[in-house]
């Protein structure tokens, strides 16, 4: 029998021999969506993070949501919750430059009453937090380290140092939810494949005096990407993407300077910009790995693959990643077969791989097409931008792919689903 966190300690856990169906070593966004995902599935739980549980609520970048995000957190029962504290946004406003030719893109292009959704990262957090607290299927085991796990034929042995304690925990399937530099993945001897992009992001939140409209903009500068994504209280944070030099120099520009930049970038349409967090920078990567799978061990989210920020794509790849494998293990363990068995798990790679493939190319083509000063893409994006406002063909099939709409759709996001949530 596995006890709820609320009846045991973590040493309590560590006094005893514990054996688990699916260890997630990973306590992110990503690791708890495919906790929630599973947590009624009949299989047994353990979540292992590094930090204090406590530690991600400080987090306040934001991330852009997509529709199919937005319905797999509905399916897991967090979205009421969640969905009065972020915003929900009608349109997408795509320009180049300060070119006079926009791209507004609305509901009705795709068919659904809205577009997308962004939301912090502490709103999200707490929700997923929320609805595994008495779970008696996910056991907590936090702040633990993992540090070694030895593979075998039928069950996987982690080394994990818990508080003040070392020992080994068995698991039939552990999945690496731990981030692009994922030790798990690098013990495995997964390799990777990808580069580091010439340009960094900052970060930033603002508040601007004009309201923001609940629009989210993408304009393409010749520097890199300027995306807004709109918050709640007329908030925006901002993700400028620029060369390193250049992105080391706002970040560290006097704070009128920068905001002067910012409204060049606006023309004044939000009206005066006032920061109201601190900026924050961080290098972009493409990064791929060689497998998503193998015997006893599963990568998701960054773990298994990092994009360019542009288009907003990498936090929703990694829920959709949780939904899938979830489904697979899910359906594997109701048939009484093995969830960790490589014939398994590689369902869920051919499932996720080319997908998400597609993805990191479409991100990689579009930041290269528009960062750059060559007059010939110029002419060619601007072209595309013209067409885009005039067929809406074009506007439809963008906004499948945009909204996470394309491609093999899980169960989690399936339109017209009933899923009880059960955590007795």
């Amino acid at each position: 029998m596995v006890l709820t966190q609320a009846a045991q300690s973590p040493q309590a856990i560590a006094s005893r021999s514990v054996d688990y169906d699916v260890t997630i070593v990973g306590g992110g966004l990503v690791g708890l969506t495919l906790a929630c995902s599973l947590k009624d599935s009949g299989l047994r739980i353990a979540l292992m993070e590094a930090r204090p549980k406590e530690a991600g609520f400080a987090n306040r970048r934001a991330y852009a949501i997509t529709l199919l995000s937005g319905r797999i957190f509905q399916r897991l029962g967090i979205w009421d919750e969640v969905l009065p504290q972020i915003t929900t946004f009608q349109q997408i406003r795509l320009a180049e430059e300060l070119h006079p030719e926009v791209v507004n893109l609305q509901p009705d292009d795709l068919g659904t009453p809205e577009l997308g959704y962004v939301a912090e990262h502490g709103v999200l957090l707490r929700a997923l937090h929320r609805r595994l607290e008495q779970c008696s299927t996910v056991d907590w085991l936090c702040p633990a380290t993992v540090q070694s796990v030895r593979y075998e034929s039928q069950q996987a042995t982690l080394t994990v140092a818990l508080d003040d304690t070392v020992r080994q925990v068995t698991s039939r399937l552990v999945i690496a939810a731990d981030g692009a530099r994922s030790p798990i993945r690098q013990q495995a001897g997964i390799q990777t494949h990808g580069w580091k992009y010439w340009q960094s992001c900052i970060t930033v939140v603002l508040r601007p005096e004009q309201s923001h409209q609940n629009i989210a903009r993408e304009h393409f500068w010749a520097s890199g990407p300027f995306a807004t994504l709109p918050l709640p209280g007329n908030r925006c944070q901002i993700v400028l993407t620029a060369p390193h030099r250049q992105a080391q120099h706002w970040l560290e520009a006097p704070e009128a300077e920068f905001i002067a930049e910012l409204q060049r970038r606006y023309q004044g349409q939000l009206g005066e910009l006032a920061m109201v967090s601190d900026r924050q920078l961080f290098p972009v990567q493409l990064m791929y790995s060689d497998r998503y799978v193998q015997s006893r061990l599963a990568l998701v989210g960054d773990a298994a693959h990092c994009c360019h920020p542009v288009g907003g794509q990498g936090m929703n790849l990694g829920i959709r990643d949780a939904a899938a494998l979830a489904q697979v293990l899910t359906q594997a363990q109701q048939r009484g077969q093995d969830i960790g068995s490589l014939r398994i798990l590689r369902r869920y790679e051919r499932w996720r791989r080319l997908e998400t493939l597609a993805i990191l190319m479409f991100t990689d083509v579009l930041d290269r097409l528009f960062s750059n000063n060559w007059w010939w893409l110029r002419r060619l994006r601007r072209l595309g931008l013209w067409g885009m406002n005039r067929i809406w063909l074009v506007r439809h099939l963008s906004l499948r792919l945009m909204t996470g709409l394309s491609g093999r759709l899980p169960d989690l996001a399936q339109p017209g689903l009933k899923r009880t949530v059960d955590c007795s």
